[in-house]
């Protein structure tokens, strides 16, 4: 799912403070937003916000869910564009079926990765399955460096395995995670992994000391290190830790996403589906969408494209990663 708002604002990039490894672990709170039109569905968003806008190179994290299709109406997102950006498809249940401006033609499902590079440019429709009747996932994405921002359009697919942890198990869609490495290409290191935490569960996972980490609870109550967390919340650890201590305080299984990556050190403009790094890059794409130029089309979608909400009256600003 992408950023379908009709109104969208700037999503603002606010610095936070840290301390490395002996930094206390910071508490993301969701706030609710409807996306699509008069049947609009919520979903709960915990990057950006003002307290923290990236994690690592992720800098957008949708959660939405459980979702019953039949009082919703599912999801049906029309055709529409993406630059700058990756996009991380993950669902706990239910099915999408995606198309884009590739011809790409596939499926999300649960446990299974699709990813997809804007780059330069690309479109693509998102619609839940008649044979959906519970949407349950998260939609994240992922800034592209300035080295590769404009690189051409891609689609990867991607079915991890399930790794035994003690307590758990985990599956690893990017990067590497107990012993288990995803070969899905990016162009900055990071880590995203599904964890699944056993009832009364204590979990300490070895991780790389120069990313900073995000862990959302999709499920349960847990405790990173000593700081709990509700479903929802992210909890976010500064660079300079070896391990993570995850703890289910919960009486059922944690269902948990775990992303990661090192500070991103660059400045960007979000606007609606775009990443760039002025105000006039965004106006170029925006117009580009407008005239039809630059996106390519969407074969098989039944139905007009997403047309392009108006940009705010003052210029958006570049913002940058905290250090």
């Amino acid at each position: 799912m992408s950023n379908t708002e009709t109104q969208p604002a700037e999503l603002r990039c606010a610095p936070a403070s840290g301390d490395g490894g002996t930094a206390a672990i910071e508490v993301l709170t969701a706030r609710e937003v409807p996306l699509g039109g008069p049947r609009a569905m919520p979903v709960r968003r915990t990057l950006p916000q003002r307290a923290r806008t990236l994690i690592g190179a992720w800098c957008f994290a949708d959660h939405y869910g459980p979702d019953d299709v039949s009082a919703t109406g599912g999801m049906d997102v029309a055709p529409h564009p993406h630059t700058g950006l990756q996009t991380v498809s993950w669902l706990f249940s239910g099915e999408i079926e995606h198309r884009d401006s590739l011809g790409s033609h596939a499926y999300v499902r649960p446990g299974e990765l699709n990813l997809m590079t804007g780059g330069h440019g690309i479109s693509h429709s998102e619609v839940s399955t008649p044979r959906t009747t519970v949407l349950h996932g998260v939609q994240l994405w992922v800034a592209l460096p300035e080295a590769h921002r404009d690189t051409a359009p891609d689609f990867q697919h991607y079915v991890p395995a399930p790794v035994p942890l003690d307590g758990g198990t985990a599956r690893v869609f990017l990067g590497t995670l107990a012993g288990d490495t995803s070969p899905v290409a990016t162009f900055t290191p990071l880590l995203g992994a599904e964890l699944s935490l056993d009832p009364g569960a204590i979990l300490t996972l070895g991780v790389d000391p120069g990313f900073e980490h995000g862990l959302l609870v999709d499920a349960g109550t847990v405790r990173l290190n000593d700081t709990p967390l509700d479903r929802a919340d992210l909890g976010y650890a500064a660079p300079g830790r070896a391990h993570l201590t995850l703890t289910n305080t919960g009486p059922g299984t944690a269902r948990l996403v775990l992303l990661g990556g090192p500070p991103f050190g660059e400045e960007i403009v979000m606007w609606w589906n775009f990443i760039g790094r002025s105000s006039e890059e965004i106006l170029q794409a925006r117009d580009a969408w407008v005239s039809g130029d630059r996106f390519g089309s969407v074969e098989g979608y039944d139905g007009d494209p997403l047309p392009a909400p108006e940009l705010p009256t003052v210029p958006l600003k570049a913002r940058g990663n905290p250090h």
